[in-house]
Order: structure tokens, then C-alpha cells, then sequence
């Protein structure tokens, strides 16, 4: 995995890639290099370039004077780190470049929504979670925010580098602690849940929320912060007890929940990939029923950008033929459906969370072949 300077250097590099307008084909030739299933025309990088820089386009127009990218409430800082990582995933860095300024300004506004006790999300909690509530969204936009600051930790001024190891440092140690809360079900150790339960509510653990925190714990493991191993393998096998053999895909939660969705498969995939299990039998497995969903066809699965945000990344963590049958057609549907503005639509799942967070979700689903990501590279 990559060190803090390693990552540094990466993106020096990126930026240069950025500001000579390399094309995507080029960023990938070395990442894509003997692998005979997947390849692309010129034509058709191309048109990830453009599809992403339209998007970025967009994402600007979405920036407010704070720095925050517009959104429902509940859903900051969660969604202007996600716009973040849309611009470093395509090589863009914080205070360089033409939108250094953007980057700079967004990741001032994160840090300020940090509470003493280290979570990054500083809506008070309120009583039990419902849907879009503190309670439940809150746990998401700290390990989100959590993965975006360790992102792009060694970037920037050393002023607001110094920011963002102080928070970083705290975050872990909420997300630690967090973890640790008493589960009812053995089988839910190590797993993570929302801030807030319900009395009645069954399950202390879910997939979906574990995944953003392992991927908040990696990042800041590969920027040299101080993760402690234990927690780490706790969730790892907390993951691997979310496969259900017999569905031959990952579950939404273990005790109640039992649900199957694209977005957990991926989720599954690349939890198993933060761990360095890249081509474990489950993660195999999903692989192949992820394959079957519909990405061809716009909105085709459930909470479409999501989705495809997590499922390219887990396609491209399996390679071969997974990401060259994956990728292609998800990248035409993508850009198809794009509108004329740059954006791509919400769907009435998340429509409370706005254009810039589905927007930032399909630029992230189309740019694993550039591999700039330190937190995706395989």
C-alpha cells in the first residue's frame, strides 16, 4: 500500500497529468498494460474525459460561497467530500491548478463541522434514527469525510495539512470507538451501525455503513496515520460472515435486513479488497452476481449512482474479464444519460441529497481506469 509519500508524489504527478490535458487512454496504458480482455477505443476514453470534466464543470456551478457543495442538510459534510474525491479522482489537488481553489475552500468547510469528540458531522443527533435523520446519516458522513481528509492528507498548505491530521487522528478515534459499542450478536462484532438505534431495532451492525469505515481506516493506514490492526481484522471478519453462500452475494446486515443489493455486493467486494483479498471465494462470488445486475440500463438497479460508484470500484479490484465486461457498457450508459449541463439526475431514493451528490457518484464510477485514487489502486 501507499505511504504518505508515495501519495504525495502520485499526485504531483497527477497534477501535471491535469494541467497537460492528458487523456485518459494515456493515464491507463501502464494500469491496463497486458490485459488483453479489457480495452477501450480512442473514441471511447475520449469520452470518459470529457464526461468527467463535464461533470466537474457542473460540480462548480453546485459550490456555494462556503465551500460546501449544495445538499440536503443531514447529508454535510458527507456529500462535498464526495465532490472532493470526484476532483482528485480525475488528478485535480487542493490548491493548485484551476480548481485548487474549489478543493481548498471545500475541505475548510469540512473541517469546521468536526465536534470535539471527533465526528465529523456536527447536526445534534436528536433522539433515535429514522430515514435521512442525524441519527442514521451522520455515521456515513463521518467515515465519508474520514476517507476524503485522509485523501488527501500531505496536499495543500502546511497550515491546513496541520488541520488535518488533528482531525484525522480524532476521527479515528471515534470510528474506534464507535466499533467497540456493546452488540447484542456475537456474529455483529466488529461491524459498525448508525449513531442512534431504536429500541426495537434488531441489528448493531450493517455492511453498508462497515464498508465506508474500513475504507476511511485504510486510507488513513496508507497515509502513515496510527490504525490499530485488531479493529481491522474484526471488521474483515465481520465482513466475510455478511456473505450468504447460498445467494452468493453480501448482505445488508446479519441478524434482520438480510437484503441483497448491487451497492452491498460492491460494498463486500472492496471491503474484502481493503484487507488485500482481492480473490477470495466471496468476493469471486459477488463478483459474478454483481455481473448480472443491469447497469445497462440507466436507473436499471437499485440507487443507480450509488450503485455504480461502488460496483466499478469492485469491478476494477477483481480485474480480467469482471471489470472488462463490467465497465464498458456501465461507462455508455453513464455517458449517454449524462444531461446537457454536465449533471446526472438523483434518483427518488436519495432525490433529498441533490444533483451534486449523484454527480460526484458518476464521475467516481468512471474513473478507476485513471487510478489515481490511492485508496482504489489494486
Amino acid at each position: 500500500m501507499f505511504s504518505k509519500s508515495w501519495i504525495v508524489l502520485l499526485f504531483g504527478v497527477a497534477l501535471v497529468v491535469t494541467l497537460t490535458t492528458t487523456s485518459a487512454a494515456d493515464q491507463a496504458s501502464e494500469t491496463t498494460e497486458g490485459n488483453t480482455e479489457f480495452s477501450l477505443s480512442p473514441e471511447q476514453w475520449l469520452k470518459i474525459d470529457e464526461s468527467v470534466d463535464r461533470a466537474l464543470e457542473f460540480l462548480i456551478s453546485q459550490q456555494d460561497q462556503d465551500g460546501s457543495f449544495r445538499t440536503f442538510q443531514t447529508g454535510q459534510p458527507g456529500v462535498t467530500s464526495l465532490c472532493v474525491l470526484a476532483f482528485l479522482s480525475r488528478g485535480h489537488v487542493p490548491g493548485e491548478g484551476p480548481y485548487g481553489d474549489v478543493m481548498t475552500r471545500s475541505i475548510n468547510f469540512v473541517l469546521s463541522k468536526q465536534r470535539d469528540d471527533g465526528l465529523l458531522f456536527d447536526i445534534p443527533i436528536g433522539q433515535f434514527y429514522s430515514h435521512g435523520s442525524p441519527a442514521k446519516t451522520g455515521i456515513y458522513n463521518h467515515a465519508i469525510t474520514g476517507l476524503m481528509l485522509a485523501e488527501v492528507y500531505g496536499m495543500g498548505t502546511s497550515e491546513q495539512q496541520e488541520r488535518i491530521r488533528v482531525a484525522v487522528d480524532k476521527a479515528i478515534d471515534f470510528t474506534l470507538k464507535h466499533q467497540s459499542r456493546y452488540k447484542r450478536n456475537p456474529e455483529e462484532q466488529g461491524g459498525w451501525r448508525y449513531l442512534r438505534l431504536r429500541p426495537d431495532h434488531r441489528s448493531d451492525a450493517d455492511l453498508s455503513i462497515t464498508s465506508w469505515q474500513l475504507q476511511f481506516l485504510r486510507s488513513a493506514k496508507n497515509a502513515e496515520f496510527d490504525v490499530p490492526q485488531v479493529p481491522i481484522d474484526n471488521a474483515m471478519a465481520y465482513v466475510e460472515r455478511c456473505f450468504d453462500p447460498a445467494r452468493g452475494t453480501f448482505v445488508y446486515c446479519i441478524v434482520s435486513g438480510r437484503n441483497t443489493t448491487p451497492a452491498m455486493a460492491g460494498a463486500g467486494i472492496i471491503s474484502l479488497s481493503m484487507g488485500g483479498r482481492h480473490n477470495s471465494e466471496p468476493a469471486i462470488r459477488a463478483g459474478e452476481w454483481m455481473a448480472r445486475q443491469r447497469f445497462d440500463q440507466y436507473r436499471g438497479v437499485e440507487r443507480y449512482h450509488y450503485s455504480a460508484y461502488y460496483c466499478s470500484q469492485a469491478a476494477y479490484q477483481l480485474g480480467g474479464e469482471y471489470w472488462s465486461h463490467f465497465y464498458p457498457p456501465l461507462m455508455k450508459t453513464l455517458v449517454e444519460n449524462q444531461r446537457s449541463d454536465g449533471s446526472w439526475t438523483v434518483g427518488k431514493e436519495d432525490s433529498r441529497y441533490g444533483n451534486a451528490y449523484s454527480t460526484a457518484l458518476g464521475a467516481l464510477a468512471l474513473t478507476p481506469p485513471y487510478q489515481i485514487l490511492p485508496i482504489y489502486q489494486r
